[in-house]
């Protein structure tokens, strides 16, 4: 399966998640360090410093492991 396959749970209906929008750039700023650490420190090094930062784990989750999801700027 293939991740673009899975739905996209905030357009499903009848569900309880919805999309939040971005209130700060702190956040943005916050993922894309974490984005582009990835290389050098790997997705878990990443994921630990975006919970550290108190960023959401959906977010962080949606930023790291589902790329197509993301927001764009």
């Amino acid at each position: 399966m293939n991740m673009n396959d899975m739905p996209d749970l905030a357009m499903t209906p009848n569900t309880t998640t919805t999309r939040h929008q971005r209130v700060d750039g702190r956040t943005s700023d916050l993922v894309n360090q974490a984005i582009a650490s990835i290389p050098t420190l790997g997705l878990q090094r990443a994921a630990e410093f975006l919970a550290t930062m108190n960023v959401p784990a959906e977010v962080a989750v949606r930023a790291l492991v589902y790329p197509a999801r993301r927001r764009a700027h």
